[in-house]
């Protein structure tokens, strides 16, 4: 499907919501209708081929007294159906008794879909729809002959096509875009967000990419703990397929969100996946895999966001205990839960097998340095870094998601590291115009975008692990410190100072001060250098010492931009002035 063509569906589908909805509805429930019609239509699409056949052996079971969904899925060639009388072209031959039709269509959909239904609430939506008069309209409209949901092409009658079939990706892009859209008008929160295509697709040659050579003809599982309709899930597997079509990958996700799991649910029968490998809930409070381990890893997850309805499940009621095996590294604060997801994928990782797991997780910038010494966030960078699962850190371009315009980056993890990069991390700075191209008209606040040419340079640039101006390589203590308290003595109105029973002096709670010392750096050679000369009195105690880990991205790529000429700067003041000569006189007269 091409780029026109999926404009033209997207627009009209979206056209059906001011054209149906608008006396009906407000605005903001426009999705509760058209998201699962959507998907309704699209399986409806499918199935029509053979609705006859699955009628007849309906049919046959019937009188048999057979219960039994196989033959169906079989009849269909997809691993659900429908055994209904109708279909959605059908339910336009009665006009009258509609609301019932579809009642009795929805109703004929095998189980898997019926919880897709459920998610939706779709049925909670029947009466409103009939009593504003809008549900013959509204199927109608999907029936349309402006738009092909099939993935056969329309023909006329020489022959000649007249709507390209819809794919199964092609599919996915119109979910996806159609949610965009509705979060966009509905003004959704900058982090509940859809990730564009092309990241997706540079996460996908991060981790598939170094061993692409070593992807034997088995079977790979691909996991996203948070997979919003799964546009993840399916490059992945698309793009491993093609380094080795042989090989079996199967698709995991959980999503908490009903609605996007619906879509995601959808997706996964569209394309003949297991739909009961997509789990409903929260990841974090309730793993839908907890013995699964898996080959590759990819998620966007929710980040400046709290867990806290998450809380109960993970600490004690005290809040100090960690009561999940996930998470016994740390927790980060309660408002922004991004860094458990990275600690829940870790814990997924396969660490008997010849490859190992590798992971690619999109952050903003609270990951890399959030949390002092011995605080959550700072301990889950320690463990990262010194399991020496830390591969490689992105910085993106700003406004690359269609909802927020903050600073972002991709970690990527792998617990089976080559020989070259054991102990060390690198750092990818790709901020720069050289990899993105200006959007001719934005999308929502994405107003930059990576080609194909984009995510194949900057992937070659991570490949070849070199120094440059856009890529920078450290060892692992690079980015570790000594968290020290500086202590002072107190002392009474004399000036003496105060001291305990062993007659060692007491420190003044109001002088404490702390200082960050590089790993590579002796405590006491820099205490000695950097303290005592001003303050010889204090001291420092080695069991309060804490080990600390944070990334600050600018630091290492920050170039140093010269103060403009004096000349300049009033050459250019005296060109204002010439300009705006006159122009308070004009507005006084």
């Amino acid at each position: 499907m091409n780029h026109t063509q999926h404009n033209q569906i997207v627009n009209f589908i979206w056209s059906i919501a001011d054209d149906v909805l608008r006396d009906v509805y407000t605005r903001g429930k426009y999705r509760d209708i058209i998201l699962p019609f959507t998907v309704l239509r699209r399986l409806d699409a499918l199935l029509e081929p053979t609705k006859d056949k699955v009628l007849e052996m309906h049919e046959k079971l019937n009188k048999l007294k057979i219960n039994n969904q196989a033959p169906f899925k079989k009849i269909s060639g997809y691993i659900f159906y429908n055994a209904s009388p109708y279909t959605f072209k059908k339910l336009l031959n009665e006009p009258a008794n509609i609301r019932q039709n579809l009642e009795n269509y929805l109703d004929g959909f095998s189980s898997n879909v019926q919880d897709i239904i459920s998610k939706f609430k779709l049925r909670n939506q029947l009466t409103t729809m009939e009593e504003g008069n809008i549900t013959f309209p509204l199927v109608e409209k999907f029936c349309s002959s402006q738009i092909n949901l099939s993935p056969n092409p329309v023909k006329n009658k020489d022959g000649e096509i007249i709507h390209e079939g819809m794919s199964n990706l092609g599919m996915g892009y119109v979910f996806e875009e159609l949610i965009r859209k509705f979060n966009e008008e509905n003004n959704e929160e900058a982090g509940e967000h859809f990730t564009p295509r092309e990241i997706i697709k540079l996460m996908t040659h991060l981790i598939f990419e170094p061993i692409k050579n070593k992807i034997k003809d088995g079977t790979y599982l691909i996991y996203d703990p948070a997979c919003g309709s799964g546009g993840m899930l399916t490059e992945a597997e698309n793009f491993a397929k093609e380094i080795n079509p042989k090989a079996t990958f199967h698709l995991y996700g959980q999503e908490v969100n009903p609605e996007t799991f619906a879509i995601c649910k959808a997706d996964m029968l569209i394309k003949d996946e297991d739909p009961d490998k997509i789990a409903f809930g929260s990841t974090l409070s309730n793993d839908g895999f907890p013995n699964l381990q898996f080959d590759f890893m990819l998620t966007n997850p929710p980040y400046g966001k709290s867990w806290k309805i998450d809380q109960e499940s993970i600490l004690d009621k005290k809040g100090k205990e960690i009561l999940d095996h996930r998470f016994k590294v740390g927790v980060p604060r309660v408002n922004d839960g991004q860094l458990l997801f990275v600690l829940n994928m870790v814990s997924k990782m396969k660490r008997d097998s010849e490859l190992g797991s590798r992971i690619a997780s999109v952050h903003n910038g609270s990951a890399l340095f959030t949390g002092d010494a011995g605080q959550g966030e700072s301990e889950i960078r320690k463990y990262l870094i010194e399991k020496d699962y830390l591969e490689v850190i992105l910085a993106l371009p700003n406004d690359l998601f269609y909802n927020t315009g903050i600073p972002t980056y991709i970690f990527v993890l792998n617990n089976r590291k080559e020989e070259k990069r054991k102990g060390k991390i690198q750092l990818l700075n790709v901020t720069s115009e050289k990899f993105y191209f200006k959007m001719r008209k934005p999308l929502g606040k994405k107003r930059v975008e990576f080609s194909a040419e984009h995510v194949n340079e900057i992937t070659r640039i991570f490949l070849d692990f070199k120094e440059n101006e856009y890529s920078r390589i450290f060892n692992n203590t690079e980015f570790g410190y000594s968290h020290i308290t500086v202590h002072r003595p107190a002392k009474d109105e004399q000036g003496n100072i105060i001291t305990d029973k062993k007659g060692n002096p007491k420190s003044d709670p109001n002088l404490k001060d702390i200082e960050n010392i590089p790993l590579k750096d002796d405590i006491q050679e820099f205490f000695e250098r950097e303290v005592l000369p001003f303050a010889p009195d204090a001291w420092y105690d080695d069991k309060e010492t804490k080990i600390g880990y944070e990334i600050n991205f600018a630091k290492y790529f920050y170039k140093h931009q010269p103060p403009r000429a004096l000349d300049e700067i009033a050459a250019d003041i005296l060109a204002i002035q010439q300009e705006t000569e006159g122009l308070l006189k004009n507005i006084i007269s």
